[in-house]
């Protein structure tokens, strides 16, 4: 046994009593071995990996009945021993936000070799080899000329790989990786995992993975444990946890992630109502009762006994085991389904026309260096007619949201063409364009004015435009807030007392009450749980049936894109590489870069790995664009004319694409390059 701990309570001071954040855990984990936590923000999840290390706040009081790594007795060391003999030696971690948990004055090289050389582990000289050799393992070209950069002139995906290479310098016995993830695009988030799941094997090391996405857990994890308002409420093998799950709880984050196999496109997804509780004072009964579609009279009276099935297979529940009154997927809210986005928009008219739209920008490498061209867009055309969904996708820099920018009037192109209903889109007053083009932007908390209440930022288009009297303003406001699911009582609440969904629903509410044709939504729940996700997404789809929007939808999650999009748009360094009807796309596609983005998407399988996409580790340098097919360099199918030849657009009745895979004297080889993907 590697780790044991028992009873593990986290205890915080907070204005108006004790914040009970972790509630008597029991956690172990055998050498090698891999246990996914998973649950929702405000679960305790994170502060369980802090307490863990010993880095829990200073307030905090924690405390354990038992708390060993292998021989070593965590509880009586004292904190200096711990952070010599334990941090980053025998125990590692990996932070959730690699940007703010990197000194932004260090350079790479000293955040690497610091902890080796201050321990007395390495010499600086085999500290700094150490440090290249870790950065080369993890992906990361040019590492000897890395270690003398700084954390802001990396990437999101390298930053996380020198996090890390960062963790790795001793070979810990125990990695924890909190969110590792988090906000990556698909292709860097299959690669880091594989990553991990490799030198987990190289090292013999065990970890512990901290996420909200159940499909990371269920493909490399062994063991799982759900984790609700601060104690474990289902543990085992993942197999068990996500094949046969016994927790209400964990049915209903299982029931709001949208999968193909179980969810018709467009149908609602299964949500589960209110949020966490407070953990404030005493708590009493199940915790998860005020949510819980199946919750009895008895289940706040008392706490809920721990059912065990055997081979460690526990959950804290009054349904018993012989399954005779096991939960259903959790409830969905009324109206079970809705139109399916799939329908034929075909003869629906044209609503928004982008045609060959060019934009570049200057940018300087330093402060004495001569400016370069960086296209953000190259030649991109794309069409929106009316009441669809489309979905633009692609990994980060490809130029999504310059072109979002370009749609919504916010940025002149360079060249091209932007019309709105047959109408130039730079003619129209800029009063007449807000009306009818609104975004949802992807952080609500950065885009709601912290000072004014909710009914404040809702109304306030309202007033901008000069729509209505005060009153019938007011009245408007009542009306978008029972229409997205905010209740009265939060009009005067500012963004701060919301939640992460109640924020999002004000954000959407703001968006429509001017009643606009077009809504751009910028990774509208990229940063939400799969509950609140799944709640968001079947408000999106009400409000297309009851006011007849039509979305351009911003993602990296393939999975939002099979349940909503009509049509799917894939961007590669500022070209859209291939457009067209999404089941074609999603079922089929043609590009080597659409098959790989959807290769590495995470589904909740149980053992089944991390995909490998083959496109490589990097994302090219836009400001040194290939020549011919710019995804050449990273296409494990290229042909030699792709380097030297701009490959032209092909289209069927389906989808446009541009591959030189696809001319007729090569049709032999798309067979073996991009089968149809099988069924889900």
């Amino acid at each position: 046994m590697l780790l044991d701990v028992a009873g593990l309570a986290v205890d915080l001071p907070v204005h108006g009593g004790m914040l009970h954040a972790v509630r008597g855990i029991d956690i172990t984990l055998e050498r090698g071995e891999t246990l996914g936590i998973v649950g929702e923000s405000g679960c305790g999840k994170s502060l369980t990996a802090l307490a863990l290390m010993g880095l829990q706040p200073a307030t905090a009081q924690r405390t354990a009945t038992r708390m060993r790594l292998g021989d070593t007795d965590l509880l009586a060391m004292r904190p200096r021993d711990l952070a010599r003999e334990v941090h980053g030696v025998r125990m590692a971690m990996i932070f959730q936000e690699p940007m703010t948990s990197l000194n932004p004055v260090y350079s790479i090289g000293r955040q690497l070799t610091e902890a080796s050389v201050v321990h007395g582990r390495l010499t600086q000289a085999a500290a700094q080899r150490r440090a290249i050799e870790l950065l080369e393992r993890v992906g990361i070209t040019g590492a000897e000329r890395r270690l003398a950069q700084y954390p802001h002139q990396l990437s999101g995906g390298q930053r996380q790989r020198v996090m890390i290479a960062m963790a790795l310098m001793n070979a810990p016995q125990l990695l924890i990786a909190d969110e590792p993830t988090t906000a990556l695009d698909v292709t860097i988030q299959a690669q880091i995992l594989r990553l991990l799941a490799e030198l987990q094997r190289e090292l013999g090391m065990a970890m512990i993975l901290i996420t909200h996405h159940l499909g990371i857990v269920a493909r490399i994890a062994e063991r799982v444990a759900v984790m609700y308002a601060g104690e474990i409420v289902e543990t085992g093998t993942s197999g068990a946890v996500f094949g046969d799950p016994r927790h209400p709880y964990t049915r209903g984050l299982l029931g709001a992630i949208p999968q193909p196999a179980v969810h018709r496109p467009g149908a609602r997804l299964g949500s589960i109502r209110g949020i966490v509780p407070s953990l404030i004072g005493t708590l009493r009964g199940c915790s998860f009762a005020p949510r819980c579609g199946l919750a009895a009279e008895h289940c706040t009276a008392s706490d809920p006994p721990v059912q065990m099935l055997g081979d460690g297979r526990i959950y804290r529940c009054i349904i018993d085991a012989s399954g005779s009154s096991q939960p259903q997927a959790q409830d969905a809210q009324p109206g079970a389904t809705t139109a399916s986005p799939r329908t034929q928009t075909d003869a629906h008219p044209t609503l928004l026309d982008a045609r060959d739209l060019h934009c570049e920008f200057q940018v300087k490498r330093g402060i004495f260096a001569a400016s370069r061209p960086l296209k953000a867009l190259d030649g991109v055309s794309l069409d929106i007619r009316r009441g669809e969904i489309v979905a633009l996708v692609g990994e980060s820099g490809c130029g999504k949201t310059t072109l979002s920018r370009v749609l919504l009037g916010l940025l002149d192109p360079g060249a091209g063409t932007v019309t709105l209903d047959g109408q130039p889109l730079h003619a129209l007053p800029r009063r007449d364009l807000a009306r009818r083009m609104q975004p949802i932007f992807q952080d609500p908390y950065a885009s709601l004015n912290p000072r004014h209440t909710l009914a404040q930022i809702i109304g306030r288009p309202l007033a901008v435009h000069g729509v209505g009297t005060r009153e019938e303003r007011r009245e408007k406001v009542r009306e978008l807030m029972a229409l997205v699911g905010l209740p009265p009582r939060l009009a005067y609440s500012y963004p701060h007392q919301l939640s992460g969904g109640q924020r999002q629903r004000a954000a959407i509410a703001r968006a429509i009450i001017l009643e606009p044709a077009l809504v751009i939504c910028d990774e509208p729940t990229s940063a939400l749980d799969v509950s609140v996700q799944s709640q968001i997404l079947n408000l999106l789809l009400d409000l297309r049936e009851r006011l007849g929007l039509t979305y351009l939808m911003i993602t990296h999650d393939l999975a939002v894109v099979q349940h909503m999009a009509t049509r799917v748009a894939v961007m590669y360094l500022g070209e859209i590489v291939e457009v067209g009807d999404a089941a074609r796309i999603l079922a089929a596609p043609r590009h080597p870069y659409t098959r790989a983005l959807l290769d590495s998407a995470l589904t909740v399988a149980p053992a089944a790995g991390i995909p490998d996409n083959r496109m490589g580790t990097s994302f090219p340098n836009p400001l040194e664009r290939p020549s011919g097919c710019r995804f050449h360099p990273r296409c494990p199918s290229a042909l030699p004319m792709c380097a030297r030849e701009v490959p032209p657009e092909i289209a069927d009745h389906a989808s446009v694409v541009r591959c030189h895979l696809h001319l007729a004297d090569c049709r032999s080889k798309v067979v073996e390059v991009c089968p149809p993907r099988p069924a889900a």
